[in-house]
C-alpha cells in the first residue's frame, strides 16, 4: 500500500440487543461496497465483498466486540475471506437474542427484588451461541488487527484484547467465544466471565462498556502505534480514516424531583446508563474536534442511529422490539445513504 493510502478503522459501540441497529447499518455499508465496486470495475466481484476485508482494524465493546469477532472470523477454506457477512451478524441477534436474554429464576423476580440473588440472565445460552458461531477459533486467527475492551475485576485494570498481539504472545491468545463473553459481561445482566490463555494465564472480567462503551478513541491510539512505517514512527493522524457506529441515541430522562430521593439501589441502572452514554458522547466530541483541527473532517464518520419506536433497554427481545430495532436500523441507513456512499467510495479507493 502506498504512503498516500488511508488506514481504515471501524469502531462499534456496546448496547446489548441494540446491536441489531449497528448490524443493519453495517449490512447497508457492505451492500454499498459491492455496488461501488461493481460500478468502478464494470462487474461485481466473484466473491461478494465482506466488511472484514475492507477495514485495516476493527474495534468493539460489548455487543460491538461480538460483532468485531464475527466480522473478522476467517472462512475455514480461505483464511483471507471472512466467514460471515454483515447480514449473518444481524441474524446472530435476531435468531438467538430470545435465547441469550432468557431470565434466570432470580431474574424473573418482580420489581425491586429482580436481580437480588444473581444476574438477570445466565451465561449458558450466550456461551453456546458464541461457540456455535466462532467454534474453536482464537484471537490470533482473526483476519485483521482488532481491539476489544473488557475489565479485569480481580486485577482492577482495563484489558484490551488485540489479535496482532495474540499472534506474537501465547498468553495474549484467547478463545474468541471467551473474548466475546468477557467484553459483554454487563453487570446486573450477565455474571462476570473468565478467559484463559496459555497454561495458566487467566482473566476475570466484566463488560468493557463500563469504561469505553464507545471504543473509538482506544482504536485511534491503537492504530497510531500499530500502523508504524519502516522507521517505526507513529502513523500520522491524517492517514487514518475512522468509521464509528453507535447503538442508538438514548433520550430517556431522569427527573430531578425523583433522583434526589434515590438511594444506592435506585441509582444502579441509571448510573450505568448515564456513564456509558456520557463516555460515548465525550469520545465523539474529542475525535470530531481533532479531525477538524487537522482539516480532515471527512476522514472521521460517526453514525448514531435513531431508536425510532424501539425500546432503549439492552435486553428487550420481544418480537415487537426486535422488529422495531430492525426497522430503525434500515431507516438509519436510508437517512445516512449519502454518508454511506462516501464511506464506501473511500474504502474502495484506499483498499
Amino acid at each position: 500500500m502506498g504512503e498516500t493510502k488511508l488506514k481504515r478503522i471501524l469502531s462499534l459501540d456496546g448496547g446489548g440487543i441494540r446491536g441489531v441497529l449497528t448490524g443493519k447499518v453495517l449490512e447497508a455499508l457492505e451492500d454499498k461496497l459491492n455496488e461501488v465496486y461493481a460500478k468502478k470495475y464494470g462487474a461485481p466481484r466473484e466473491k461478494p465483498i465482506r466488511l472484514g476485508e475492507y477495514f485495516d482494524m476493527i474495534a468493539g465493546t460489548s455487543t460491538g466486540g461480538i460483532l468485531t469477532c464475527v466480522l473478522l472470523c476467517p472462512s475455514d477454506d480461505d483464511p483471507t475471506y471472512p466467514r460471515f457477512s454483515a447480514k449473518d451478524a444481524v441474524d446472530l441477534y435476531l435468531k438467538n437474542g430470545p435465547n441469550i436474554f432468557k431470565p434466570t429464576l432470580f431474574g424473573r423476580l418482580p420489581g425491586f427484588l429482580e436481580g437480588f440473588g444473581g444476574s438477570k440472565f445466565g451465561d449458558g445460552s450466550i456461551a453456546d451461541t458464541l461457540k456455535s458461531y466462532l467454534k474453536e477459533k482464537r484471537l490470533s486467527d482473526l483476519m485483521k488487527p482488532c481491539l476489544i475492551t473488557t475489565y479485569d475485576i480481580q486485577e482492577r485494570q482495563a484489558v484490551f484484547f488485540t489479535s496482532h498481539e495474540a499472534q506474537k504472545k501465547e498468553n495474549k491468545d484467547f478463545l474468541l467465544w471467551e473474548v466475546c463473553r468477557s467484553t459483554s459481561a454487563a453487570p446486573t445482566y450477565f455474571p462476570p466471565a473468565s478467559a484463559r490463555s496459555g497454561d495458566d494465564f487467566m482473566l476475570h472480567t466484566i463488560d468493557g462498556g463500563l469504561f469505553a462503551n464507545n471504543p473509538t478513541m482506544c482504536a485511534f491510539i491503537e492504530a497510531l502505534k500499530t500502523f508504524r512505517d519502516d522507521s517505526q514512527k507513529l502513523i500520522p493522524v491524517d492517514r487514518l480514516m475512522i468509521v464509528s457506529i453507535g447503538t442508538g441515541e438514548i433520550k430517556k430522562k431522569y427527573l430531578f424531583e425523583e433522583a434526589v430521593k434515590w438511594g444506592m439501589l435506585k441509582w444502579v441502572k441509571p448510573i450505568i446508563d448515564i456513564m456509558m452514554t456520557g463516555v460515548s458522547e465525550t469520545v465523539d466530541y474529542q475525535l470530531r474536534k481533532l479531525f477538524k483541527t487537522i482539516d480532515c473532517s471527512d476522514q472521521y464518520h460517526r453514525i448514531m442511529p435513531d431508536l425510532g419506536n424501539a425500546n432503549p433497554e439492552m435486553d428487550d427481545i420481544s418480537p415487537k422490539n426486535l422488529e422495531a430495532l430492525r426497522q430503525a436500523g434500515i431507516k438509519t441507513a436510508d437517512l445516512n445513504d449519502d454518508a454511506l456512499d462516501r464511506i464506501a467510495k473511500m474504502l474502495i479507493e484506499n483498499h
